[in-house]
């Protein structure tokens, strides 16, 4: 959503946080490319982040939703040295922290796929409106990350509802806004400490009014739907063009396109193709399916419109975002293996966003190759996305769908962990992935539901009963307004 001022300023929030890292990890392999070493995603501002010591912790006699699909009763979770190490039944575990989950629900850690916290941090002030470089209709060469500020309480207010990673976008005024970033939902003083390691970049991309607005309105191309087109087609052309003359002639892979040529040139493996350009890196690195690319798109027309610039430039859809007219061409989403991520209920307000139903998310989550996520985009509702859901499952039994608790609860994990390339990482509860785990007090799907403990990487990084690990931003500290009661109360 194209922003000129984020929300208003958060409630005060608690103690700051009692645990720090006690040793940094070996950081030899944070932040480099799982899939390439393709120089178009070389990270010269590489992760820093290193979790924070913890002893193993045995999680008893809890129903458990794996974010596979599958639901436990009465099971258990063991997490040693950051990990997940078992989920079944009966375990122990000597030296383990024993915490009782009789009457608790836990789930994987909770996803936002679509946040702006940080680039439009609270207070909401001129001065921190950092998420639309509002200069050209294509600013592939910015990285929401560098204007990422750690200090935005909105991240420990979204800790409190349960959210252990997300992905930071630039704001949709542009065509192409440029990179974002993925963090790990933990306290630290710059970006590189909450950068998710080998996580890869998402491109922020946006249809239909928002950009057109913006440059119609100031006399300047794109003024028109048609000019939208115009203008992704020109910018991937420059980077196709870039791509042939940079990347190794061995990574040449799959069909080819016009732009490949007949595959003669260069006798040297890595051709060359001049002056590097950090826009044209971006959009190759799309090209070369090492960035995930991230629409905002909320017509069924501009959707279809946008898969077919894919296949026409060889890269690939992760996700739809805002979407509310998915349900129209929910079947070749699946069929394409796109995912939607979109909000339960929000539509209306303005002419591309007309045509929403509240069934939208449970039609896109089709049996068979479905991906639907439950998305923010908002500093408020990131702190309720389980709520969110609810009202998914609420209106889709209204309709006669019935959507049991161990399906949804991968609009907010699996799902949203495969759009962002790191569910091999995080987003399930099983063997060897990441410890992000949330301990609920009941249902993660009643309104009643509140995050009781929070798990990143093993850590237990918020207690609702436990002062001390109830984080608060350095920029809260000494005001007069903290409060730390209003953690879980959200923004007001």
């Amino acid at each position: 959503m194209l922003r000129s001022a984020h929300a208003t300023l958060a409630v005060a929030l608690a103690a700051a946080l009692a645990c720090v890292p006690a040793a940094a990890a070996d950081r030899s392999d944070a932040g480099k490319p799982r899939a390439s070493e393709s120089r178009f995603i070389d990270d010269p501002y590489p992760s820093t982040y290193a979790p924070i010591a913890s002893p193993p912790v045995l999680i008893r006699n809890a129903t458990v939703l794996t974010g596979t699909g599958q639901r436990l009763d009465g099971a258990d979770v063991l997490m040693r040295d950051g990990r997940i190490v078992e989920v079944g039944h009966g375990l122990s575990a000597d030296g383990a922290t024993l915490i009782d989950g009789t009457g608790k629900w836990v789930t994987p850690g909770i996803i936002d796929v679509h946040s702006h916290l940080g680039v439009y941090a609270s207070p909401g002030v001129n001065a921190h409106g950092d998420g639309n470089e509002m200069t050209s209709p294509v600013t592939a060469n910015v990285w929401a990350e560098h204007s990422v500020w750690p200090q935005d309480p909105g991240f420990a207010a979204a800790l409190a509802g349960g959210v252990t990673s997300l992905q930071i976008l630039p704001g949709s005024a542009n065509l192409v806004g440029g990179r974002g970033v993925t963090l790990k939902n933990v306290p630290a003083t710059s970006y590189q400490a909450m950068k998710f390691p080998g996580a890869p970049w998402g491109l922020k991309m946006a249809c239909g009014e928002n950009p057109k607005r913006v440059y119609g309105g100031r006399g300047t191309a794109p003024g028109t739907r048609m000019g939208n087109v115009a203008g992704y087609r020109a910018a991937f052309i420059d980077a196709a063009e870039y791509l042939a003359k940079n990347k190794p002639r061995s990574a040449d892979r799959g069909k080819r396109r016009w732009w490949q040529g007949d595959g003669d040139g260069a006798d040297s493996d890595q051709a060359t193709g001049g002056k590097r350009d950090l826009k044209l890196d971006t959009l190759a690195g799309a090209i070369n399916g090492d960035i995930q690319v991230h629409i905002h798109c909320y017509r069924a027309d501009e959707m279809t419109t946008m898969l077919d610039l894919a296949d026409e430039f060889g890269f690939k859809v992760a996700a739809f975002h805002h979407g509310v007219e998915a349900y129209k061409i929910a079947d070749r989403l699946a069929a394409e293996g796109v995912c939607g991520a979109l909000w339960a209920d929000w539509w209306g307000f303005k002419m591309e966003a007309f045509d929403g139903i509240q069934e939208n998310i449970a039609l896109v989550d089709r049996p068979e190759g479905g991906c639907a996520i439950v998305h923010s985009d908002s500093a408020e509702g990131i702190q309720r996305l389980n709520q969110e859901a609810a009202k998914v499952i609420a209106h889709a039994k209204l309709a006669g769908i019935d959507i049991p608790p161990e399906r949804a609860i991968r609009w907010l994990t699996s799902n949203a962990a495969r759009s962002l390339g790191i569910l091999d990482q995080t987003g399930t509860l099983e063997p060897g992935k990441m410890a992000d785990v949330v301990v609920w007090n009941r249902e993660p799907f009643s309104v009643y539901a509140r995050a009781e403990q929070v798990y990143v990487d093993g850590a237990r990084v918020f207690d609702l009963a436990d002062r001390n690990r109830q984080p608060v931003s350095d920029f809260m500290l000494g005001h007069g307004a903290t409060d730390r009661a209003g953690i879980t109360g959200g923004v007001e």
